[in-house]
């Protein structure tokens, strides 16, 4: 049952990212491009935002897609690995911090309703993230060269 429950979570949150939150980002995120390639972001210095995420797509076998840059640089930044329990604590944090939007409450929804189990991480984060001071005016591609520990210091991220 326990493995059934897993595999349904994880169906649902791939559809979620997929179906739901690409199609919003195409949408809202028209207009800007990434202006990093994989290579680019190998070539930065060890310990800046963009090594991270290089380092994040590598060591999770995950590829830079197109209108997805910003949500894994947020993972990068605020430490949450690409992982359903990861995920949805990424979700809990950001809706804390004022970010309301479709995919975010979807995603949320889905995690407090399929994983009950995880309700105090998901708390954790959502502590964290009405702790960090709002990080919506934030330009998250600003960063990829800086230092990540800089970064984290800069926007006060909360423990």
């Amino acid at each position: 049952m326990k493995i059934q429950l897993s595999s349904l979570r994880k169906r649902l949150l791939v559809y979620l990212a997929h179906e739901v939150a690409l199609p919003y980002f195409k949408l809202v995120r028209r207009g800007y491009r990434f202006p990093y390639s994989l290579k680019q972001l190998q070539k930065l210095p060890d310990g800046t935002v963009g090594k991270a995420l290089y380092s994040f797509f590598e060591d999770n076998d995950l590829h830079l897609l197109p209108h997805y840059e910003k949500h894994d640089i947020k993972h990068v930044v605020l430490g949450y690995p690409p992982t359903e329990e990861g995920e949805v604590c990424l979700q809990c944090f950001m809706l804390a911090n004022g970010r309301i939007t479709a995919p975010v409450l979807f995603s949320v929804a889905v995690g407090l309703l399929l994983m009950p189990e995880k309700w105090g991480v998901f708390r954790r984060a959502w502590i964290r993230g009405r702790s960090t001071p709002s990080l919506n005016r934030l330009n998250w591609f600003s960063l990829v060269q800086q230092p990540i520990e800089a970064v984290r210091n800069r926007i006060r991220l909360a423990a």
